[in-house]
């Protein structure tokens, strides 16, 4: 694990910090790609990936604070301003909400924008989760075997603590399912980038990434260490399957109706 780059002096250089940071512009230059090639001005799409940003990294912590409001009373500094406690569904509610507001903001068609902006946004997710791994952020997985499967001896999360409270040894390997995310989102965004230039109804590349990528974590869930809270299913599966829910149903109405065939040729059909 590599939770520190380098360091110039008092100056510290974070991997975590830095893969957002790479995730953020590579989400401004494909927006602005597709912000253009329908019509709107590129310009546009820093603008939207800052409130996307912004609007994500306070729905996120606002979420982990609420999940664990305990340690944020007892250490409410530290719990707002570490590098890890981020909840990936909790980002992704308030950095729609916050692009929701900027697209009326700018008189932007809300469909179109964000069908421009979900192969970014699941690029970017995966970057993110790159990032993850490199610090060692606390979302690594159960125990395995496999030969992929690493320790994080210098996580900016507690692994020794972790591993002392499981009764593991130190050197214990486990899922890393971060890079699982990663690789998973990045194949979503293939699929969507893949699917932009189809006469699609408008809207639906969005909700096909409201079905794909909590269906990756939904899966990839089943490998990491949250505790089940209701029906044998963590809170992150609960919350996958009620996005999955509004994008199948989203696709669904998006649909184009079939004109119904004509008397005149229904009644052709039967001589």
């Amino acid at each position: 694990m590599y939770p520190v780059l380098f360091r110039l002096g008092p100056l510290t250089i974070y991997s975590y910090g830095t893969m957002m940071a790479v995730a953020f512009l590579t989400a401004a230059y494909l927006t602005g790609r597709e912000l253009e090639r329908r019509g709107y001005s590129a310009e546009l799409a820093s603008r939207l990936v800052v409130w996307a940003a912004a609007g994500g990294l306070v729905g996120a912590r606002a979420w982990s604070v609420a999940n664990d409001i305990e340690n944020f009373l007892e250490r409410p500094f530290h719990t707002l301003f570490s590098g890890s406690g981020f909840v990936w569904y909790g980002g992704l509610a308030g950095g729609l909400a916050a692009v929701s507001w900027a697209i009326r903001r700018y008189r932007l068609p809300w469909r179109q924008t964000v069908d421009s902006i979900a192969p970014a946004l699941s690029l970017a997710h995966g970057i993110g989760r790159l990032g993850c791994e490199l610090a060692g952020d606390g979302d690594w997985g159960k125990p395995s075997t496999l030969p992929w499967a690493h320790s994080y001896p210098r996580a900016i999360i507690g692994w020794e603590n972790w591993t002392a409270a499981a009764g593991y040894p130190p050197d214990v390997r486990v899922h890393p399912t971060p890079l699982y995310e990663a690789v998973a989102y990045t194949v979503i965004f293939a699929i969507l980038w893949g699917l932009r230039k189809r006469d699609l109804p408008e809207g639906s590349l969005f909700w096909l990434y409201l079905v794909l990528a909590p269906a990756a974590r939904f899966a990839i869930e089943y490998l990491r260490l949250n505790p089940p809270v209701l029906w044998g299913l963590t809170q992150a599966q609960l919350f996958s399957a009620l996005l999955i829910a509004v994008g199948i149903a989203q696709l669904a109405a998006a649909r184009p109706k079939r004109d119904p065939v004509p008397k005149a040729q229904q009644r052709s059909r039967h001589r």
